[in-house]
């Protein structure tokens, strides 16, 4: 994963949110599930223990990955420009088919919503390029040649 993190203003506030709860809520009602578990007794056959304990650990592994997203975030500005940059809306044609794409950052991306990741083999092929080129791109299905009809 590169070191850079490229993300809407929208997808940054989500990803605060988020880590926001899971500090400040989830954690707190974790620990008091723990807490109440301890009271049963024997922790060795404690389902309730043990059970709290694996949400503890899956929920401090989630705000340590949110907390280095959030570190790592680069928040997309789409720059008027001829050429395809992260954040762009892009119209092309291929196999005479046209298709519309915005590429995002990794982390956003849903291939069948139309957001690809400017990491994966498609939007990489489109960085840098602009408005009427054609370009060669290796997929899963062969060489497809594509133009680029619009970027916005």
């Amino acid at each position: 994963m590169s070191e850079k993190n490229y993300v809407t203003a929208a997808r940054l506030e989500e990803l605060k949110k988020e880590l926001g709860h899971l500090k400040k809520v989830v954690r707190h009602e974790i620990i008091q599930k723990i807490v109440e578990a301890k009271a049963f007794g024997d922790l060795s056959e404690n389902a309730a223990y043990a059970e709290a304990r694996e949400q503890q650990a899956f929920v401090e592994s989630r705000i340590f990955e949110l907390d280095d997203l959030i570190k790592k975030a680069v928040v997309i500005h789409k720059k008027s420009g001829d050429f395809v940059t992260v954040g762009a809306s892009i119209k092309i044609e291929g196999n005479g088919k046209t298709k519309e794409y915005k590429i995002v950052g990794q982390n956003e991306a849903d291939p069948g919503s139309g957001l690809i990741s400017n990491e994966s083999p498609l939007g990489r092929a489109f960085l840098g390029h602009k408005t009427g080129e054609t370009l060669t791109v290796e997929t899963p299905a062969g060489k497809i040649i594509y133009k680029i009809l619009t970027i916005n």
